[in-house]
């Protein structure tokens, strides 16, 4: 019931507001907005996110939830400040989530020698693994029904008009 109740109020922010986001003027690029709906997403699964970071040392939470929380993070995100389509959107999130398990693959962070960055090693990862490609693969398939069911911007699948 509360999930529910948070995602109608977050529901209701669809229209510009003034902490957080500048008002949308004739000036500003057209390839960039604030949504605060999208933006109080972003705000809400970054703290979770971090909690998870913080607090949580176990087998299941921290790698694979954190994992599906993550693309919808980013995908909050970009939808927070990018004109871009929903579809899109999940995809380009989803191929940007497999890009950088790729890298791990590829042991990136030793290649470019920044092993000891602590910064480099937490953001890209230093590890490969299958199951963080179906955690995103899951994350993505989560957002978009989300989007689907309740989203507020239905009329925005494929394009924004």
């Amino acid at each position: 019931m509360v999930v529910a109740d948070v995602w109608s109020a977050l529901a209701l922010m669809d229209e510009p507001i003034s902490a957080g986001c500048a008002s949308r003027d004739r000036d500003r690029t057209k390839y960039m907005r604030c949504k605060p709906y999208y933006l109080a997403w972003t705000v809400l699964l970054l703290l979770i996110e971090l909690g998870i970071a913080l607090f949580v040392d176990d087998d299941f939470i921290r790698p694979y939830v954190g994992d599906v929380l993550v693309v919808i993070l980013i995908y909050a995100w970009v939808r927070a400040f990018f004109k871009v389509a929903i579809l899109p959107a999940a995809l380009g999130v989803l191929v940007f989530a497999f890009g950088v398990e790729i890298l791990q693959f590829l042991n990136i962070v030793e290649v470019l020698g920044w092993e000891s960055s602590a910064i480099a090693r937490t953001v890209i990862g230093t590890t490969f693994s299958w199951e963080d490609l179906v955690a995103y693969t899951v994350g993505v398939g989560l957002l978009l029904g989300a989007e689907k069911v309740v989203g507020p911007h239905k009329h925005e699948w494929t394009s924004l008009h």
